[in-house]
């Protein structure tokens, strides 16, 4: 039996990630952070220079999702702006009737 080894970062949701550690978690420039954040696709915590900014962990999902949309479906950026906002919206709506349907069970 092959056994295989992994090694990950636990974030909490408090955590910040800088636009370096979050393009060295994401194996990406930190071109490809500002990219995604000139695009609207990643939105740091308060608008100094790129340098300074701040990210939420929520962010580190996100980044990684569009590397892959861009990467795999060879989208653009705005393509991977409108597929994230979209993914977010479907989220959003299966949370809301997951809470309906929970709420009419009681």
């Amino acid at each position: 039996m092959k056994q295989t080894i992994l090694n990950g970062i636990l974030i909490d949701e408090q955590t910040e990630l800088s636009v370096d550690e979050l393009s060295q978690v994401c194996a990406s420039s930190t071109e490809y952070i500002i990219e995604l954040v000139e695009e609207g696709v990643l939105e740091p915590v308060a608008d100094h220079a790129p340098s300074q900014w701040r990210f939420p962990a929520s962010s580190l999902q996100r980044a990684r999702t569009a590397s892959r949309l861009q990467h795999d479906l060879e989208i653009n950026l705005a393509g991977v702006a409108l597929a994230l906002d979209l993914l977010d919206e479907i989220e959003t709506l299966e949370a809301r009737l997951h809470r309906g349907e929970r709420s009419d069970n009681h």
